[in-house]
């Protein structure tokens, strides 16, 4: 058996009240838009897949490994991949904290693939996905919407181990693991 997983930062329940007052009223203003459920928004460090069972404990306790210390982080601004011309996901980009995000990604892929978990290996650009389309198209004018959005800004205090659960209208992802911030030893 396996299990589909991911490593991600899971934004405190007022960011995400923020953002879906702001969301909510224009989940159907563009049927080309499939908007990301609330409860699936998340910051991805890594994705791992389908995961052995057996490959999941020594997983968490490589997780747990990871350190990090809690750092500020701003989701503001927008964008779109791969283009916005041609964009099949539109996004809440990430500002400040986004070179700590970075930094996270990497040790979390590191210590994952230690105990022969590899990660998808793509280059971590941080951003909070919003929307797919299904065919490539336009996306400015979202890109002007998402810009109006208020910036948000949290403390990053740990990451967690998340399954995802496929199903025909979105996936469905769980918390099996979390990872607390814990200062970096001294030098």
């Amino acid at each position: 058996m396996t299990t589909r997983l991911f490593a991600a930062v899971v934004l405190p329940a007022s960011v995400l009240d923020a953002l879906d007052a702001f969301v909510e009223p224009r989940r159907d203003a563009d049927p080309d838009l499939r908007w990301t459920p609330r409860d699936n928004w998340h910051l991805t460090l890594a994705f791992f897949g389908d995961v052995a069972d057996e490959r999941v404990e020594p997983l968490q306790e490589a997780l747990d490994g990871v350190r990090l210390e809690t750092f500020r982080l701003t989701l503001d601004g927008s964008g779109a991949f791969p283009d916005p011309a041609a964009a099949r996901v539109l996004f809440h980009a990430v500002t400040d904290g986004a070179s700590e995000l970075s930094r996270l990604a990497r040790r979390v892929r590191t210590a994952a693939d230690r105990v022969g978990v590899p990660s998808d290996n793509a280059k971590h650009r941080p951003h909070l996905t919003l929307a797919r389309r299904r065919r490539p198209g336009q996306l400015t004018r979202w890109l002007r919407i998402v810009e109006s959005f208020p910036a948000q800004d949290f403390d990053v205090s740990g990451f967690a181990l998340l399954a995802s659960d496929l199903r025909p209208a979105s996936p469905v992802h769980r918390v099996v693991h979390t990872v607390p911030a814990r200062p970096l030893p001294l030098a």
